[in-house]
């Protein structure tokens, strides 16, 4: 960036630079790439518009692996199991799902689809499988 003018070799910003640098500065601190905070400050409106529904997408899907990630780690440590992923039967009843072939997505849809239980509920254990009921 150029300083808006020089007094006694000491460079000197005006307003709109020092924006520029914490905006840059902000994004920076916020995770967002110093490539799309530059796209935004300097490419057509078009251009850093999409860069931006892009970035929203990628961040809203963080955002729902954090929450499920979350959900996972609260159950595994409020489950009286002593070994959740080997005794707790709501744990392994999901699990057994996703080697079914679930995905991770589905079972986050069906927890927050309306009129269900953000808490499990227990499902039928597996032949062979301890039947200890989690939280």
């Amino acid at each position: 960036m150029r300083p808006a003018a020089r007094r006694q070799g000491r460079r000197m910003y005006g307003v709109e630079e020092l924006r520029r640098l914490v905006f840059l500065r902000s994004a920076q601190g916020l995770g967002i790439p110093l490539d799309t905070a530059g796209t935004v400050l300097d490419a057509p409106g078009a251009r850093w518009r999409e860069e931006i529904a892009g970035r929203l997408t990628a961040l809203d899907d963080l955002i729902a692996r954090a929450r499920m990630a979350q959900e996972v780690l609260r159950h595994v440590l409020d489950c009286p199991a002593e070994h959740p992923v080997r005794e707790c039967g709501f744990l392994m009843g999901e699990l057994d799902r996703l080697l079914d072939g679930a995905s991770l997505e589905q079972l986050a849809t069906e927890q927050e689809e309306p009129g269900t239980s953000r808490r499990p509920v227990q499902p039928p254990a597996r032949p062979g499988s301890p039947d200890l009921a989690g939280p």
